[in-house]
């Protein structure tokens, strides 16, 4: 498990048969996206283990978290790497929905 952690943003990545997946929470935007690819860069080419993302606790996202998810799913895309956004919470599928990106992450639950 790894965490990256300051006062606004937190990721937390577990490792399990298989699969990471990448825990969100707090605000994904601009002034900490640079933590976040950090965090994203040796998983995403690591095709061999599936990966997701999960927004359950996230509250706000901006253009340039968006940006990244897109470039995550692209890359995994070109390997024919499994990608998964989990548990997107109802504001953040509500702005999904208006950019017209929420067809590319096919969230597997969604919570309130």
């Amino acid at each position: 498990m790894t965490t990256n952690k300051n006062d606004k943003f937190n990721a937390k990545t577990v490792s399990e048969e298989g699969k990471n997946v990448v825990y969100l929470s707090g605000e994904l935007d601009l002034s900490v996206a640079p933590d976040f690819r950090l965090v994203m860069e040796p998983l995403v080419g690591d095709s061999e283990v599936d990966l997701a993302i999960n927004l359950r606790e996230l509250k706000y996202i901006d253009s340039t978290g968006i940006g990244i998810l897109l470039s995550v799913l692209k890359a995994r895309h070109s390997m024919n790497a499994s990608f998964a956004v989990e548990e997107v919470p109802t504001q953040i599928q509500k702005l999904f929905d208006m950019t017209g990106i929420a067809k590319f992450f096919e969230p597997q639950e969604n919570s309130q």
